[in-house]
């Protein structure tokens, strides 16, 4: 953690063994991590930082350098860190790999094929950064879910209600008055780390009020949580 505290870095976040039917247990930070930010059945999850700081030296990639050679030479040219970080995030998100390799990642630490020319990385690694910067809320895609119902902003009972016909969300009612609209049931589903976020995120402040900033702050789950299954289809196109 030490390396992640106010500092220029961010990680990647993995479990090693998963007790759960699907694994989704990869994800992004750029500050220190609670202990469950995942939730696997079966441990916590690994931080592994792109970055390390050793005390009176400069920070250097934390990756293993003959492996860093070894894929160098298969595309033929030098690679940034933050490009192999993103190549890596990319790979993990992919639906063909999690579905090639489901067994193996329940038991132990993923593995990261080596890309095999410039083509493929390059690809990979376009995809792995747009995830990474919507994971860590840098690049937000245009809000379209709706708060439009003015009262207390007290989180009461959270529950989704489908769209009717022909509307392109439901509608996540956090009191008996007031709803987020737009909300794709894909959304309210989608598991990351074990959790379903814009599930987990409400029910957690059950007995609180919104603020304004938090009201935006859902928004804000709900378009990167549509924005990464788009992506993830992309990815499996490659």
């Amino acid at each position: 953690m030490q390396h992640l505290l106010d500092m220029d870095n961010f990680c990647l976040i993995v479990s090693r063994q998963v007790k759960l039917e699907h694994w989704n247990h990869v994800y992004a930070a750029n500050k220190i991590v609670e202990c469950c930010v995942n939730f696997c059945g079966a441990g916590m999850p690994k931080i592994f930082p792109l970055y390390v700081y050793p005390p009176q030296e400069e920070r250097r990639a934390n990756f293993n350098q003959e492996i860093v050679t070894k894929i160098e030479q298969n595309i033929g040219k030098k690679v940034k860190p933050e490009k192999l970080f993103d190549y890596i995030y990319a790979v993990l998100h992919s639906p063909k790999y999690r579905k090639e390799y489901e067994e193996f990642l329940k038991i132990d630490f993923p593995r990261i094929p080596y890309p095999t020319d410039s083509t493929e990385f390059e690809r990979f690694a376009k995809y792995g950064q747009r995830l990474r910067e919507l994971h860590l809320l840098e690049k937000v895609p245009k809000f379209k879910t709706t708060f439009p119902v003015a009262d207390g902003n007290e989180v009461e009972n959270v529950h989704y209600s489908p769209p009717v016909e022909g509307a392109g969300g439901g509608q996540v009612f956090i009191n008996k008055t007031q709803y987020f609209g737009n909300v794709p049931a894909s959304v309210w589903n989608f598991y990351i780390g074990g959790y379903q976020p814009a599930q987990k995120w409400l029910k957690d402040r059950k007995g609180r009020t919104l603020t304004f900033d938090e009201i935006q702050h859902y928004q804000k789950i709900v378009a990167v949580l549509n924005e990464t299954m788009k992506t993830q289809e992309e990815i499996l196109q490659l």
